[in-house]
């Protein structure tokens, strides 16, 4: 949890995933490289295989990302952000930004 200062910190931006694959020696992770526009691309982690979510469910497609967080170590590689979703009843689903512009910032 954290509160309303703290949540005017987090950056949030669309990003389209160009590249996804899973992670070798890892039954959770998919490796997305994401591009947010204007030469930024970062590579973000995400655990989601055991849900039934695989690489092409992420390709081509836009997301929000939360991309201001200190990078994570995750199989020998850096995660420099995380995709956002919400909770379902089964299984996350993530937050779609078809058409917007890449790079925009939630506010």
């Amino acid at each position: 949890m954290i509160n309303l200062n703290d949540f005017g910190k987090v950056e949030i931006k669309v990003g389209r995933v160009t590249q996804a694959e899973n992670v070798e020696k890892s039954e959770k992770l998919i490796r997305l490289q994401v591009d947010f526009g204007k030469e930024d691309v970062k590579t973000i982690f995400t655990g989601v295989r055991p849900f039934g979510y695989a690489p092409e469910d992420f390709t081509d497609k836009q997301f929000l990302f939360v991309t201001n967080l200190e990078p994570r170590k995750m199989m020998g590689e850096e995660s420099q952000g995380m995709i956002l979703a919400v909770d379902g009843d089964d299984k996350p689903f993530f937050i779609t930004a078809k058409g917007l512009p890449l790079g925009a910032q939630v506010r």
